[in-house]
């Protein structure tokens, strides 16, 4: 038994998606979560400048007493995970494997889209790991660049014309291709899961990767004897990188709960 807190962080609001999920699965974690929402998105950063970003996020975070931390950020577990696992002496996972491993038990006609940003999409990370899991499979991966941006700025809902429109440029030569499932690879793109599973219709299966790295947590704290006293209820702190009140809007939507004053503004230059 262990009632530390778990650390989660992406580069906005993409990682609620995990935390969201993390909170279902294991209701008695503390968990503390960092959007770095002031130099959001990552996905067009250099790779140098990811490993500087995602450094200073984990040591934000480790100035709190934690047992684990989620890298909840397609981007950051696609070019920095290896570096973070090496630098720290606690258990850090990511978004890929899980997504990965998932994608490949449900397809069925071997054909898996991948959406992520360009940073995700260029290192071909997650097509490697799913050919080490299924060598016959084909994977047709695309960029999303104005996904980010999009749901940053709160433009989440059925309706909306603009996020609309993107995700049919986006979404249909994918869903020409054949596909029958697909891997949303940054954890920003949950947030528009009702929007994009319209667009690719009924026989399309989406793999959340921020949902997997959930269940790839409890596995991990369970088989290390770490999960946190059963019958106790986790809390969430909050921290952004920028203003607080426009990360609260948009997450009091996604979460279903009342966010104002949750968060609290940090610098991350100081870490």
């Amino acid at each position: 038994m262990d009632n530390r807190a778990i650390g989660v962080f992406d580069s906005g609001l993409g990682g609620l998606t995990a935390a969201r999920a993390i909170r279902r699965l294991l209701p008695g974690e503390n968990l503390v979560y960092f959007g770095d929402t002031a130099r959001v998105p990552y996905g067009g950063r250099s790779r140098e400048t990811l490993l500087k970003y995602a450094a200073q996020d984990v040591r934000f975070l480790r100035s709190f007493d934690l047992k684990a931390i989620v890298v909840a950020c397609g981007t950051v577990s696609t070019t920095a995970l290896g570096a973070l696992q090496r630098d720290n002496d606690l258990p850090i996972i990511g978004v890929v494997d899980p997504a990965c491993r998932r994608a490949a038990e449900v397809t069925k006609n071997c054909r898996i889209g991948l959406i992520a940003t360009w940073a995700s999409v260029r290192s071909g990370a997650y097509e490697a790991r799913l050919r080490r899991l299924r060598p016959e499979v084909t994977v047709l991966g695309r960029a999303c660049p104005l996904f980010v941006p999009l749901v940053e700025n709160g433009r989440i809902s059925r309706g909306d014309i603009v996020i609309e429109t993107v995700a049919r440029e986006y979404l249909l030569p994918l869903r020409e291709q054949r596909i029958d499932t697909l891997i949303l690879g940054c954890t920003h793109y949950p947030l528009l899961w009702d929007i994009i599973s319209d667009v690719m219709g009924p026989g399309v299966t989406l793999v959340s990767a921020g949902e997997e790295s959930a269940y790839e947590l409890r596995h991990l704290l369970e088989s290390r004897e770490l999960l946190a006293q059963e019958d106790r209820k986790g809390k969430t702190a909050f921290y952004v990188s920028d203003r607080a009140e426009d990360f609260e809007q948009t997450a009091s939507q996604f979460l279903q709960e009342d966010m104002r004053h949750a968060a609290k503004q940090i610098n991350i230059e100081q870490y």
